[in-house]
């Protein structure tokens, strides 16, 4: 069975309700990323940051998985699917994909403040001043801010140095690490982009950009790829 591994962004959340920061000024929900998605803005005001995602959490519980959640989920018909997200959501995993790596994180787990391998399911309260861990930290969220390494970046190399399909799906593949992954996608393996906006294609030569929303863009593309087996 082939490998196919799908790259996903902000883009495929968004058509299920759950605001992107590109497509919102630079803000979420009203607040800057220096002030509630940065090591700097938690030691500053953890309370603000706690209650921004928070909001997100809440937010995410509401959303229900789209049409281009489930298109991939039939591909793991005919294909071995990795499914390789910068989203925090559990959009995926709910529509039913089995193989899920968050880089940017997780908004439904927390951590400690000084080990990131220390981790939690998120409890119905999220997390308040004075919640401590095993190893009496303080918990935050279980999510990558701005200027924090990305832990499952070498994993994600990884897995996709070893596609034979590679398919990116609403990212305009500008932040760093996690653009970078195209780089180990292997020379001639079929390589899909979808998304609406006017990406260049400058990133490969080979690459197909199908100028759709992912609604649309990835029904049809799983379609095709079923087809062709």
């Amino acid at each position: 069975m082939k490998k196919a591994v799908v790259f996903t962004g902000a883009g495929i959340s968004a058509e299920s309700g759950i605001k992107t920061f590109r497509d919102s000024d630079g803000l979420w929900e009203e607040y800057s990323v220096e002030d509630v998605a940065t090591p700097q803005a938690w030691e500053r005001n953890p309370l603000l940051v706690i209650n921004f995602y928070k909001q997100r959490r809440e937010q995410v519980m509401k959303a229900k998985p789209n049409v281009a959640h489930t298109a991939l989920v039939n591909l793991e018909k005919k294909f071995d699917v990795h499914i390789v997200t910068q989203n925090i959501d559990d959009l995926h995993e709910r529509a039913g994909s089995t193989k899920v790596i968050h880089l940017h994180g997780e908004i439904n787990k927390v951590r400690s403040s000084i080990d990131a391998s220390v981790v939690y399911p998120a409890n119905k309260d999220y997390i308040k001043i004075g919640d401590l861990c095993e190893k009496k930290s303080q918990i935050r969220p279980h999510v990558v801010w701005f200027g924090e390494s990305v832990p499952m970046m070498e994993t994600a190399c990884r897995i996709v140095s070893l596609a034979d399909i590679f398919i990116i799906i609403g990212t305009s593949l500008n932040v760093y690490p996690a653009a970078g992954l195209l780089n180990y996608a292997p020379p001639g393996i079929p390589k899909y982009l979808i998304d609406p906006n006017n990406v260049k294609k400058n990133y490969h030569s080979d690459l197909t950009i199908i100028e759709e929303t992912a609604g649309k863009g990835v029904p049809e593309l799983v379609n095709f790829l079923i087809t062709q087996c």
